[in-house]
């Protein structure tokens, strides 16, 4: 029988019961429920449908990673069965660190504000591994990450070649949101508990 995991950003940020940093989110419970149900509803659903719970763990970790955010990032490598998996991950999460958001405005006068910056693919080696489904998933969700702007058409048919369904893209766009939103309400909280000295123990760590 499968259990629901705590609270992920509590667990992630080491936040303990009664603590400070446990009021402070308390004080917006709506909040702090609806990022929990986010959570469940991505990966521990009832049913994961055109999405397998592993490709789900292997974006979140790549996205968490890109984010610079190892902790997130060992949580949920550490969900994946497949060692050979998890170092083609840490690899390629190496190969896609960047700095950005970058890419192109439509023609127009936000055209002086385009920036360059990597287009990453997942390295040819490693896509034997990672499989031509979870390579492109990686791809597009660098691009999610570092080029927003830069998400057009020919972004999602990439997806569709690779054998995404139209509803799976839905859920890999939704994963690469709540990792983005995950890590930096974890980081956050982990400031606000340094700067007050207590209210959360040492980060999670991943078993």
């Amino acid at each position: 029988m499968s259990t629901v995991t705590k609270d992920i950003i509590d667990l992630l940020a080491g936040i303990e019961p009664g603590s400070s940093l446990d009021g402070i989110r308390a004080r917006r419970l709506q909040a702090r429920e609806n990022a929990q149900k986010s959570y469940l509803a991505l990966f521990e659903p009832a049913d994961f449908g055109d999405v397998p719970a592993a490709d789900r763990y292997a974006v979140a970790a790549f996205v968490a990673g890109l984010h610079e955010e190892p902790t997130v990032a060992n949580f949920y490598l550490a969900k994946l069965a497949r060692p050979e998996l998890v170092e083609a991950l840490k690899a390629e999460i190496e190969r896609g660190k960047t700095k950005g958001p970058y890419g192109a405005f439509p023609a127009g006068p936000l055209s002086a504000e385009d920036t360059t910056g990597l287009i990453y693919h997942a390295a040819s080696d490693r896509k034997a591994v990672l499989g031509a489904k979870l390579a492109a998933a990686l791809e597009h969700a660098h691009l999610l990450v570092f080029r927003p702007r830069d998400a057009n058409p020919a972004a999602m048919q990439a997806l569709l070649d690779a054998g995404w369904s139209t509803t799976a893209i839905v859920t890999l766009s939704q994963l690469v949101a709540f990792l983005s939103f995950q890590v930096r309400s974890v980081a956050g909280l982990r400031t606000l508990g340094a700067s007050l000295g207590r209210g959360a123990a040492p980060a999670a760590k991943a078993s």
